[in-house]
């Protein structure tokens, strides 16, 4: 009689909930976060540009779109504006262009394995929670859905010494990262396992360049790096808050 009444009640909630949530969606529409076009979090047209690529960056660094126009408004959604739910389809956007990747490659087990670029201990506080580890599950949901064999591994752990890299020249982001990268052992492929690298935006490399450099240290080696979008020349400069870890 108890677990039918939880039950009974669970349902009552549920329900509650939904009518809530139904209520909310109708005084409070979604609306995508590049266009402004009611009804879903991204339309289809501002999805589009991020499903050109993946385009070179340079040797190993791949993205999908320049940092400009819907691109660039999709990932400051996502990482500065509090649209977490952006999560899904850009991540999901990055896993239907992994396959793509000359570069990337399997263990020997078949899995491959996905490494999310870290931010700053107070930066994720402030965005709710990791935002590119919330990239990469979805990212790996959408190659599990493709039939491929994925992990997820969180190796990666920033420093809270690390500043906010808005604004800093190439040589000073390296200086900001060195000694600040740091491995998560328990989260960390075996030696000599291959991994894909993804971060949402890349700017001068030396982010990419820190996580590689950390990552090998321990014998893993970084065959690829995936990011939505790449800043470069003035039209795709990052600015203030967008490209800082």
């Amino acid at each position: 009689m108890r677990t039918h009444t939880s039950r009974r009640q669970s349902r009552s909630a549920g329900s509650v909930a939904a009518v809530g949530a139904a209520v909310l969606d109708l005084l409070l529409p979604s609306s995508c976060a590049a266009c402004g076009k009611l009804g879903v979090a991204v339309c289809r047209a501002c999805l589009a540009v991020l499903e050109r690529g993946p385009v070179p960056v340079r040797p190993g660094v791949a993205t999908l779109a320049r940092h400009d126009g819907a691109a660039r408004q999709l990932v400051l959604a996502h990482k500065a504006q509090g649209r977490r739910e952006l999560a899904v389809p850009l991540g999901r956007a990055l896993g239907r262009a992994v396959p793509a990747l000359a570069e990337a490659e399997p263990d020997h087990n078949g899995t491959l394995w996905l490494v999310p670029v870290p931010s700053r201990p107070s930066a994720a506080r402030v965005r709710g929670g990791p935002h590119v580890a919330a990239l990469a599950r979805w990212c790996a949901a959408e190659l599990a859905e493709r039939g491929e064999s994925v992990a997820v591994a969180p190796a990666l752990r920033l420093s809270s010494r690390a500043r906010d890299a808005v604004g800093l020249s190439r040589a000073e982001r390296v200086a900001n990262l060195s000694g600040r990268m740091g491995l998560v052992p328990a989260a960390t492929p075996g030696p000599g396992t291959p991994v894909v690298l993804l971060d949402d935006v890349v700017t001068t490399g030396a982010t990419l360049a820190a996580c590689a450099n950390t990552l090998a240290r321990a014998g893993v080696r970084v065959t690829a790096a995936l990011t939505l979008t790449a800043a470069s020349g003035p039209s795709g400069k990052p600015r203030p808050g967008e490209d800082g870890v």
